[in-house]
C-alpha cells in the first residue's frame, strides 16, 4: 500500500513524529478551530477537546495506521478504520473536510518539527495521510448509501423514563411521521442538541431498545464532571431540559459492535455502568429471534440502584434457554449477585466463545485479558468505547 520510498522515510522518521505527536495534535486543533470555529461549535465534542481525549485519540489512530503500514504492508487495519468511519458517518463528515484537516495537520507538523520536515518527509507522511483518508472516505460513502443518504432528521420525544438517579431513557418517533429504518443490535445514533449558547453539539448514544421497535430508544447517563473531566454539556442538557413533545435531531444508526453469530456460537456479553445499553439491545434481539445457544451475561456497577435497565437486562436474559447471568456490585450486593469488580474467575467460558464488551476502558482491558487467558481468540473479542477511542492511544 505504501510506496517503498515513502515506507523507508516513514520508518526513519516515525520515532520523531511519535515523540512529538501530542504537540502536533495540540497545534493542529488550535489552527483548525481558529480557521473554522463552526467545527468546534457544531461538530467536535467540546468536552473531549477540553479534556484532551480527542487529541489522544487522533494521535493514537494516526500513529497506529502508520505503524500498521510498515509492519503489515499487504493488509489494511480495517477494524480500526471501520470504527472511525462509523463515527464519522454518524456525524455527517464530508470528503471535503479531509482536505481541511490535511491543511492544518501538516502545517502543525511543519511548525513542530521545523527543518526536519523536508519535501521528502512531507511527501511520505502525506502518502500515509491520504491512504488513511481515502480509505475512510470510501467506507463512509458506502455507509451513507446504506443509510439512505440522510445525515439527520427530527425526532419527537414521546416518553422519558427515569432509570436511575443519573440515567434517563428517551423514546422518540420521527417528527415527520415517516418510516423507522431497521438497525442492528449494538448500534448507536448521533443526537444533536442546541445548547443555551447556540452551539449544536453532537453526541453518540447506543440504542437500548429492541431492533424491531417502531420507535428509537436511547439511554443517557448524566456526566457530572470532576477535576479531570468536564461535566457533560449534552447529557446535562438532555437530563435538565428535554421532555415529551420536544424534538431532537438524530442520525441514522451506525456502529460496528453488532451481533454476528449463529445459534451454536457461545456468546459472552460483558458490560459495566452505562455500557449496559448496547448489551440490552443485543439480548432483546437474541430473545426476539429465539436464540438457542449459550449466552453468558456479565455486568458490573456501583450498586443495584445504579444499574440502569436492570429489569430489561434480567427479563431478556430470562427468555434465553441457555443464559447465565452474573451481576457484580461494588456495594449493596443482593442475594444472587456478587460484591466487587467484575472478575471472570469462577464463570465458565466455553471454547469458541465470541465476546462483546462495553464499558470503561480499564474494565474492558481487564475482561479482555481474562478472556484471552481462558483461551478466547483475540479476534473473537469485540468492544465499543463511548467517546474517543483511547485503546490505541494508551497502547
Amino acid at each position: 500500500m505504501l510506496s517503498e520510498q515513502s515506507a523507508a522515510t516513514v520508518r526513519a522518521t516515525l520515532p520523531a513524529v511519535g515523540a512529538a505527536i501530542g504537540e502536533i495534535t495540540e497545534r493542529f486543533y488550535a489552527r483548525l478551530f481558529a480557521a473554522h470555529p463552526e467545527l468546534l461549535r457544531d461538530l467536535f465534542n467540546r468536552g473531549n477537546q477540553a479534556s484532551g481525549a480527542q487529541k489522544q485519540a487522533l494521535a493514537g489512530s494516526f500513529a497506529a495506521f502508520a505503524t500498521h503500514l510498515l509492519e503489515h504492508p499487504d493488509t489494511r487495519p480495517d477494524a480500526m478504520l471501520g470504527r472511525i468511519a462509523h463515527k464519522h458517518a454518524s456525524l455527517g463528515v464530508t470528503p471535503e473536510q479531509y482536505d481541511v484537516v490535511h491543511e492544518h495537520l501538516f502545517a502543525a507538523i511543519a511548525e513542530v518539527l521545523g527543518e526536519a520536515v523536508t519535501p521528502e518527509v512531507a511527501a511520505a507522511w502525506g502518502e500515509v495521510y491520504w491512504l488513511m483518508a481515502n480509505a475512510l472516505v470510501a467506507i463512509e460513502k458506502r455507509l451513507y448509501e446504506e443509510s439512505g443518504g440522510r445525515v439527520r432528521r427530527p425526532w419527537e420525544v414521546v416518553e422519558r423514563i427515569e432509570e436511575t438517579a443519573d440515567v434517563v431513557t428517551f423514546r422518540l418517533r420521527p417528527a415527520d411521521g415517516g418510516p423507522v429504518r431497521a438497525f442492528r443490535a449494538g448500534q448507536y445514533v448521533s443526537v444533536q442538541a442546541e445548547l443555551p449558547d447556540g452551539a449544536r453539539q453532537i453526541r453518540q448514544y447506543s440504542l437500548s431498545g429492541a431492533p424491531g421497535d417502531s420507535v428509537r430508544q436511547f439511554s443517557v447517563k448524566r456526566v457530572s464532571g470532576d477535576d479531570a473531566t468536564p461535566a457533560g454539556e449534552v447529557s446535562n442538557h438532555l437530563h435538565a431540559r428535554v421532555r415529551p413533545g420536544d424534538v431532537l435531531d438524530l442520525s441514522e444508526p451506525y456502529g460496528d459492535l453488532v451481533l454476528d453469530t449463529d445459534a451454536a456460537t457461545p456468546l459472552l456479553l460483558a458490560s459495566a455502568g452505562i455500557g449496559v445499553t448496547p448489551m440490552v439491545a443485543m439480548l432483546a434481539d437474541l430473545a426476539a429471534t429465539g436464540h438457542q445457544g449459550p449466552v453468558t451475561v456479565v455486568h458490573g456497577d456501583r450498586s443495584p440502584a445504579d444499574h440502569a435497565l436492570r429489569a430489561d437486562h434480567e427479563t431478556y436474559a430470562g427468555k434465553l434457554p441457555e443464559a447465565s447471568v452474573h451481576f457484580f456490585y461494588e456495594r449493596d450486593a443482593e442475594p444472587g449477585t456478587r460484591t466487587g469488580l467484575v472478575d471472570l474467575a469462577g464463570i465458565p467460558v466455553r471454547p469458541s466463545t465470541r465476546a462483546y464488551l462495553c464499558g470503561p476502558l480499564p474494565f474492558m482491558r481487564t475482561v479482555r485479558a481474562q478472556l484471552i487467558e481462558r483461551g478466547v481468540a483475540p479476534a473473537d473479542i469485540h468492544y465499543e468505547v463511548f467517546g474517543p477511542d483511547l485503546w490505541l492511544a494508551r497502547g
